[in-house]
């Protein structure tokens, strides 16, 4: 089939669509807690989620190949859209994390526009939870925020207004160089022909420098055989609540950003997990992958992911948790300076090198050696303040869900809303049964830090 330039997937976004395995489906999620105010509040919500996906033009995109380019694949809109495909009510449960980790094992169907919503009554019937999954080819974090804002009570909120279709694109011609800007006719300027030849020669140069700073990432190396795991195809999620006030009573004491206090806390918390399970954490360092948003304000592609990212090696093995602390700074202080164009965690800004077919043929090979540029996805998707309502039931938690990468036994995500912490924990349920005991490892680093602080 043919299709739009606009609606063909990014690189990047090609790249995660062709790495998905029937064990590692890439999808993210987020499982949002409400508060039920009526006994028919979780069958209320279904039918106000199902109702509303309709009119949102990004959740009626499903992805299929395309002639040229070769290997390439387009977002194309579904004229049969059946809401009701997507948004489903479930029995009641006991644990939503438990019904959550069931969910995010099974891949999406791929003939379909790559999302769902499953809505979770509570079995007292005093809340019930919705757990949204979009492919990662669909959408990045700040992406699916913004498709599932969409979704809920409208706010005077930017956020929460029902994306826009693809703006047109401008009249002119598109060079076949990746990475390069689209050019109009008045730009056909022999003059100007050493700039783009700068550019490409700038491209390869970046290649070449994120290259090597992959490969210096790798030398010792110190990560632990509890964050690798053959695929098992099984998912397990646990939450963890932490008081904002808090962390920045360590951000205050110790300097920093609130980022890098949560940072800290995921290596205390691994530190505290893996001696409990007898694995040890002496001298452990693992690489842990720090996505970074490449969008910019009010000209950020609409669809898709736009990320680049920091590698960060976690001091796990230092015994002191101020020290862990300072570590993690000092080491964001130097991958901020570089930017988020250059290192080894900008890796996922080679795709842009990469023809279509390249990642029709290498998908299996890319995603098959992930644990070779990192161990641990530690990525923070950021909320509105204002509170979020659906059928006017408040949301009063929402744990995001990170991707879990094969070969790799835990993916973190972090959010903050309204004055709380959610970190979502996602593990391979064989290789992490205990994901209890690290969820209650990141409680008791938080305490950690603050009596450390003297907070």
């Amino acid at each position: 089939m043919t299709a739009k330039s606009s609606d063909l997937l990014a690189p990047l976004d090609l790249a995660f669509w062709n790495i998905e395995t029937a064990e590692h489906p890439m999808h993210l999620g987020a499982l949002g807690v409400f508060e039920a105010d009526a006994p028919g509040a979780a069958q209320h919500a279904h039918e106000l989620l199902a109702a509303r996906a309709a009119g949102v033009p990004g959740l009626r995109m499903r992805i299929a190949g395309v002639l040229i380019p070769v290997g390439g694949a387009a977002r194309v809109p579904v004229t049969d859209f059946e809401p009701l495909e997507h948004v489903r009510l479930t029995a009641p449960v006991d644990d939503f994390h438990a019904a959550a980790g069931a969910l995010m094992e099974r891949p999406l169907d791929r003939r379909r526009p790559p999302w769902e919503a499953h809505v979770l009554p509570a079995a007292d019937g005093a809340s019930f939870a919705v757990l949204f999954k979009f492919h990662h080819a669909l959408a990045d974090g700040l992406r699916a925020l913004t498709l599932a804002a969409a979704v809920m009570d409208p706010v005077d909120l930017p956020l929460a207004r029902a994306p826009k279709d693809e703006p047109a694109p401008r009249r002119g011609l598109r060079l076949p160089f990746p990475g390069m800007r689209e050019i109009t006719l008045g730009d056909l300027d022999p003059r100007r022909y050493p700039g783009h030849v700068r550019a490409l020669a700038g491209g390869a140069s970046q290649a070449l420098s994120i290259g090597a700073s992959v490969a210096r990432a790798t030398w010792g190396v110190r990560t632990s055989p509890a964050l690798t795991a053959d695929a098992s195809g099984r998912r397990r999620t646990a939450g963890v609540v932490l008081d904002l006030d808090d962390v920045h009573r360590i951000r205050k004491t110790v300097g920093g950003t609130v980022n890098d206090v949560l940072i800290a806390v995921v290596a205390g918390a691994v530190r505290r997990w893996l001696d409990e399970r007898g694995d040890g954490s002496a001298g452990v360092e693992p690489r842990a992958l720090v996505p970074v948003s490449r969008r910019r304000p009010r000209t950020a592609h609409p669809q898709g992911n736009r990320l680049s990212g920091y590698l960060v090696r976690l001091p796990v093995g230092e015994g002191d948790p101020l020290e862990r602390l300072r570590v993690v700074r000092a080491t964001m202080d130097r991958r901020k300076d570089h930017g988020p164009g250059r290192g080894a965690g900008a890796v996922a800004l080679l795709a842009d090198h990469v023809p279509p077919l390249g990642h029709r043929l290498g998908g299996a090979f890319v995603g098959q050696n992930a644990r070779l540029l990192f161990d641990l996805l530690v990525t923070s998707v950021p909320l509105p303040s204002l509170g979020l309502k659906l059928g006017g039931c408040p949301l009063t938690e929402v744990f995001p869900l990170a991707p879990l990468a094969q070969g790799q036994s835990l993916a973190v995500a972090v959010s903050t809303y309204r004055g709380r912490v959610h970190y979502g924990l996602v593990a391979d349920a064989a290789a992490v049964p205990d994901l209890d005991v690290l969820a209650g490892a990141v409680t008791d680093e938080v305490k950690e830090l603050l009596a450390a602080c003297g907070a």
